[in-house]
């Protein structure tokens, strides 16, 4: 799992029917600090977030389709959670 923040969202007319109805986000993966850490990625949201909203995502194509209840679709990367607060020991 990482933290990641929601910075935008897609719309394709046309996709595989496994995603027929899912909502895709454009998430940025962050560091602690909540700086950017590495490039956008499209995700399949499964828990309704929303623009600027830190959420966390999984990236593993097998456990992203079934955190979503889509197993065997084509998935990189879901947001399964979003994000409170983030409390980090000063000792890390």
């Amino acid at each position: 799992m990482q933290i990641a923040r929601v910075v935008g969202t897609l719309v394709a007319t046309q996709k595989h029917r496994k995603f027929e109805g899912a909502k895709l986000l454009l998430v940025q993966p962050l560091n602690l600090d909540d700086t950017p850490r590495g490039t956008t990625l499209l995700a399949v949201d499964g828990v309704g977030a929303g623009v600027h909203e830190k959420v966390l995502i999984v990236l593993e194509g097998r456990a992203a389709g079934e955190a979503l209840g889509k197993k065997a679709a084509p998935v990189d990367a879901a947001v399964i959670g979003i994000v409170d607060t983030v409390d980090v020991d000063g000792d890390l």
